[in-house]
């Protein structure tokens, strides 16, 4: 649905986490599966609606002559989600639910709250705008690049083990994601004590998550670096970072994903 399994990851904790809050709510003689779905599923309509008005915001800010270095390595992972990105989101979840994942038409009505008729016109609403998709190229998401110096500048000071000048990119306020171990605020978190205190020897680098420019966590193993997990930066307006994405304990990511390095690691 977002197009992104870092984005994805997101929207799946926030839906536990509200589902968790709400658990009074529920109503116990009815099936669990379609009342967790229509919460994941409201919270990412909010999270696409957020994004849409983010990326509208980076792209007023881009370069003009801004250029994208290199061509990315060609993939097959994020192709249908490319393609399902041009769809509103009701049509974006019949075509997902129906021709991706099987259900029948009567389970896509009760997970996305509608009728049967309802999610026909949505089905061929949608299949008719792939249809007219197939042959053209995703278009790829803006990012300002005066964020991608921000990312650049996190991943030098990292690798220096510079946590004061990091800590200098990071807004007092910031929030933190370790997926699976922690979300709260960034400053009562301890993000950089624990690495620093880590005997294991980690490195960043910059690199791309399913055609959005990400920090790699790389670790060394048996002389060589391998890719260990990913880190995203949210970056506000006034240039500083909001909130950091740590996904090194969902390796799962990786395998799901489409992760390219940019930059070589010596």
């Amino acid at each position: 649905m977002t197009g992104s399994i870092t984005d994805g990851e997101d929207v799946v904790q926030d839906a536990l986490f509200r589902a968790y809050r709400s658990l009074d709510t529920f109503d116990d003689s009815r099936p669990l599966v379609p009342w967790l779905f229509r919460i994941a599923h409201n919270q990412c309509i909010d999270f696409l609606r957020r994004r849409g008005v983010r990326e509208e915001a980076e792209a007023a800010a881009a370069e003009p002559d801004f250029i994208e270095p290199g061509d990315p390595a060609p993939t097959v992972g994020p192709a249908i989600e490319h393609l399902v990105l041009n769809l509103p989101p009701k049509e974006r979840a019949c075509v997902l639910l129906k021709d991706v994942f099987e259900y029948s038409l009567e389970e896509v009505a009760e997970l996305v709250d509608s009728t049967v008729g309802g999610v026909k016109a949505a089905l061929n609403r949608g299949r008719s705008k792939l249809a007219s998709l197939e042959d053209q190229p995703a278009p790829p998401r803006v990012t300002a690049p005066e964020h991608r110096q921000i990312l650049r500048l996190y991943v030098e000071r990292f690798n220096n083990r510079d946590w004061d000048g990091l800590r200098e990119l990071i807004s007092a306020d910031a929030r933190l994601l370790v997926a699976d171990r922690y979300s709260g605020s960034f400053t009562d978190g301890g993000y950089l004590g624990v690495y620093s205190r880590m005997t294991v020897t980690w490195r960043l680098t910059l690199g791309e998550v399913d055609g959005e420019p990400s920090i790699i966590l790389l670790n060394m193993r048996d002389g060589a670096w391998e890719i260990e997990g990913i880190i995203r930066l949210d970056i506000g307006a006034h240039g500083r970072i909001e909130r950091i994405c740590d996904f090194q304990h969902c390796p799962w990511v990786l395998a799901a994903g489409s992760v390219v390095v940019r930059e070589f690691v010596g």
